[in-house]
């Protein structure tokens, strides 16, 4: 299927609300790989949570039914996108990012078994190595997607983040695992990588103070999507990704509603 396919299906996506995480369109199983925005969303300590707030709900003196909201949120938070513009000056900013660049033929990696053994570890090039040695080397243009496991702590932020303290204080204390810069810089050069995902808070690791994984891969504008849900519903490859973040001009990072298209 030809990516204007793919992003057709993602418009009707993003407008939708599945019965579950899983569809079927023209002979494609898709599976939603967005939490919901809500109360329990999980957002970087230093942020407020998403804020829903009733503009009005119920039947109007005309007699018909009407509803509409008001939210708030930040960019970075939940099932998200980081721009290039996020850690790097003078790159492409929310809106300024090429379709093609969140559209194509994904994998996932899984080193679950490592980030399960500690919470800060780093994701190296031995880890890609181990899961080319299974599937063959990644091709130029791939989304890699990293599964650590940390998917089935959510919306816990404790478990998911390391901690639940808000504020500088809490992020001194986030403990999750990342990508290493050394392997980010890995990727880019050697595997030609087109984007690259996390089911974790951040595609640095928790104790991360100078975020060298984001710089390397923003200045490169590689994009990043975080949080990521559902990744252990997916097979290793031969799957499609479409990922498109809410259209914020000038933005840094935004919303993110992304699914995986396998065939039947």
């Amino acid at each position: 299927m030809k990516n204007y396919a793919w992003a057709f299906i993602a418009f009707i996506l993003l407008f939708a609300q599945p019965e579950s995480v899983f569809a079927q369109v023209s002979g494609k199983k898709i599976i939603d790989l967005t939490y919901s925005f809500d109360k329990e969303t999980i957002y970087w300590p230093t942020e407020n949570g998403f804020q829903l707030t009733v503009g009005f709900k119920g039947e109007t003196e005309k007699g018909y039914h009407y509803e509409a909201n008001t939210f708030c949120a930040a960019e970075h938070g939940g099932t998200h996108f980081d721009a290039p513009a996020h850690f790097y000056k003078n790159r492409a900013t929310v809106d300024q990012i090429p379709l093609d660049k969140l559209i194509g033929e994904a994998v996932v990696v899984d080193i679950v078994q490592a980030c399960s053994a500690n919470a800060d570890y780093l994701i190296s090039k031995e880890d890609i190595l181990r899961w080319e040695s299974k599937n063959g080397q990644l091709k130029p243009g791939t989304i890699v997607l990293l599964r650590t496991g940390y998917g089935k702590f959510w919306p816990d932020r404790t478990k998911y983040m390391g901690t639940d303290k808000k504020g500088s204080d809490g992020v001194k204390m986030l403990h999750f695992p990342g990508l290493s810069p050394l392997t980010a810089d890995w990727l880019i050069k050697e595997r030609k990588i087109k984007a690259v995902g996390i089911d974790t808070p951040s595609i640095d690791f928790g104790q991360s103070s100078t975020y060298e994984t984001h710089i390397i891969l923003t200045k490169e504008e590689v994009p990043i999507f975080e949080n990521v849900a559902n990744l252990d519903l997916l097979p290793d490859k031969d799957f499609n990704i479409v990922a498109l973040p809410m259209k914020i001009g000038g933005g840094s990072g935004a919303p993110l509603r992304i699914i995986a298209l396998l065939d039947q």
